[in-house]
């Protein structure tokens, strides 16, 4: 297969893109770039790449394409409580135009990374995707509503999946140290602390990214019969965020690296849910196995640990780097703001 993988050049999507490679497909990455193209270094000549922005996105990007892994888009709640605008455009809007391009054009398969995050509020309980979700904040609110809007273009000729993946951990070279097994890592280096909001009581559903990617490609390839027009969690297990956090203490104890715990205020939003992978191990027999302490061994392989204030840098934290570069362009052109999209500020 030839797959376009909008925001190839993200944190999950260079993963997805070493990964779908490895299987022999065909890439090409349409992505904006906020984050430089230094991450797709060890592929540039493995992939093909369109720049724009996923709310723009060129006829070109669609030539000969057999299908889509859709990712693009803002990613966390700071970004998108930031600017909302910004995040309804890519998230929710933005989605369901990619998805009447693709079945228009008879582009069948279209992978969507959503969220589990829409679970969030439903209280007590081990949640599948029959949950009657009501999402709280504008990010889970905006992956719920381009869920909606795919799931209404599904038809024959249109065979949307979407992946609601859980709190992703893992490395790659767009790294993000802003997610909570990663940021726990990060803390450790450079402040010898980890800090509990609230004591870390809140649960979680955690996942390694090379699971995540997997999953993509698995529901990619995978019969029609099984996968079109559903939604599937992409879960390894759920932890306490205390735990996690003593997972990562234990780790770097065995490299002679001592952290403390320390309790810190409840965040303004404070997300505390479980949900099950039971429905894509039963649907295509995919449970995602990669452990966090596999992970936090592998992280803890690829950062800097000898120099670990490198890893205070704006540009492994979203809202950190896309304020940073709002600023920026707003220094120079006062009429244009990074949030904007490619049409609009060239």
């Amino acid at each position: 297969m030839k797959v376009l993988v909008t925001g190839g050049a993200g944190y999950i999507g260079v993963v997805l893109c070493e990964r779908l490679l490895k299987s022999g497909h065909n890439v090409r990455i349409l992505d904006r770039l906020y984050w430089g193209r230094a991450p797709l270094k060890h592929l540039a000549d493995q992939v093909e790449l369109v720049q724009a922005d996923v709310r723009d996105v060129p006829d070109a990007a669609f030539a000969d394409i057999d299908a889509v892994a859709h990712l693009a888009g803002l990613s966390n709640d700071p970004t998108a409580e930031y600017n909302p605008t910004a995040n309804w455009e890519m998230n929710a809007i933005a989605t369901e135009s990619l998805a009447l391009e693709c079945k228009r054009r008879g582009i069948r398969r279209f992978t969507f990374g959503s969220s589990a995050s829409i679970y969030d509020g439903l209280g007590e309980g081990v949640f599948d995707e029959n949950a009657p979700v009501d999402p709280r904040g504008a990010y889970s609110r905006s992956k719920h509503e381009a869920e909606a809007r795919l799931l209404r273009a599904a038809g024959p000729d249109f065979e949307p999946v979407i992946l609601r993946q859980g709190t992703v951990y893992g490395f790659s070279t767009r790294l993000r140290l802003d997610l909570v097994v990663n940021t726990f890592i990060k803390d450790a280096l450079l402040r010898g602390a980890l800090y509990l909001h609230g004591g870390g009581w809140m649960w979680r559903p955690l996942v390694d990214i090379n699971d995540v990617a997997e999953a993509h490609v698995r529901c990619l390839e995978a019969p029609a019969d099984a996968v079109a027009g559903q939604i599937f969690n992409v879960v390894h297990d759920n932890f306490q965020i205390r735990q996690l956090a003593m997972l990562v203490t234990g780790s770097l104890s065995i490299m002679g690296r001592q952290a403390s715990l320390e309790t810190a205020p409840v965040p303004a939003i404070n997300r505390d849910y479980r949900c099950t992978n039971r429905k894509l191990t039963e649907r295509i027999g995919f449970t995602p196995s990669v452990t966090v302490l596999e992970s936090i061994e592998k992280l803890l392989s690829s950062l800097p640990v000898s120099e670990p204030t490198l890893l205070a840098h704006p540009r492994y934290y979203n809202i950190a780097w896309m304020t940073l570069l709002d600023e920026i362009v707003e220094e120079h052109s006062p009429f244009t703001s990074v949030w904007e999209s490619t049409r609009r500020t060239t």
